[in-house]
């Protein structure tokens, strides 16, 4: 009973700090997007498609091999979460040895567990396995939608839309598919953060509970930037505003900067 009271207390205070944490980066998200790392990348990501989309003939193959190479970081993860799946499978299978589960240091798996502190009973370890099933799985699907926006921005992002005057295609709705595509790469990834806790679960939950803490402090370093202050923050400037403004100023940068070049290629020529 003592082993249970571990388990029942331990492993629901780690999971609700890394709750609290997420909960708290999205707030910060929305808020305050420029005290994160994810609100600076992806203003600056509007930035790059509003650049790349200014001079399709210079700078489409650039933005689509970029937009591939994101492609394949999202296929290799969704590969990996589909085959650490797979073996979550195999090892929830009972075992069929002879010695018939009565061992109580053996779980459903039919591995010797003499390490493992807290409940070892059948139903535990199948408990455990099934959310580090879950967040694989997850991992999966959110890598695949990744996928999804990444590969239909690659194709629109070489149309030209200034001389097409479509009300349906714009710089700000092609940097809106490719920050979706970002963002549930950025969860997929975070959904293979929260399987480590989970795999350290099976060892007991102290090792969990530790690893949740030390997984909250690392993603608080990874999470957050004191470099730009929190000029310009609101609730909107990840979708419009002066993100978008910002990229209309780049584009006018990227335009001088090739002029010059281009006057200065010509004037050697001469």
């Amino acid at each position: 009973m003592k082993e249970q009271v571990l388990d029942y207390s331990l492993v629901p205070a780690g999971l609700v700090i890394m709750v609290i944490y997420h909960l708290f980066l999205l707030h910060r998200i929305v808020k305050h997007p420029t005290s994160t790392v994810v609100g600076i990348n992806a203003i600056n990501r509007r930035i790059w498609v509003l650049a790349m989309m200014e001079d399709i003939s210079k700078y489409g193959v650039l933005a689509v091999q970029t937009l591939r190479n994101n492609i394949m970081a999202s296929t290799v993860l969704a590969s990996t979460a589909i085959m650490l799946s797979s073996i979550i499978v195999v090892l929830m299978r009972p075992s069929n040895g002879n010695n018939g589960g009565g061992n109580n240091n053996q779980g459903s798996t039919g591995v010797a567990l003499e390490v493992v502190m807290g409940d070892r009973s059948r139903l535990a370890s199948s408990i455990k396995f099934f959310c580090i099933l879950v967040c694989f799985l997850l991992a999966f699907l959110l890598n695949i939608q990744s996928i999804r926006h990444y590969s239909h921005a690659s194709v629109l992002i070489n149309v030209p839309y200034k001389k097409l005057h479509s009300p349906y295609l714009s710089g700000e709705y092609v940097a809106g598919i490719v920050n979706r595509g970002n963002y549930f790469w950025s969860l997929g990834l975070r959904a293979f953060y929260f399987s480590f806790p989970l795999l350290l679960w099976i060892f007991g939950p102290l090792p969990m509970f530790l690893s949740c803490i030390s997984l909250v402090i690392l993603l608080y370093f990874l999470d957050f930037t004191f470099e730009f202050g929190e000029v310009g923050d609101t609730s909107s400037s990840l979708s419009t505003g002066e993100d978008v403004e910002q990229g209309s100023r780049s584009v006018g940068l990227v335009q001088t900067l090739v002029s010059s070049r281009n006057f200065t290629e010509n004037a050697g020529r001469n």
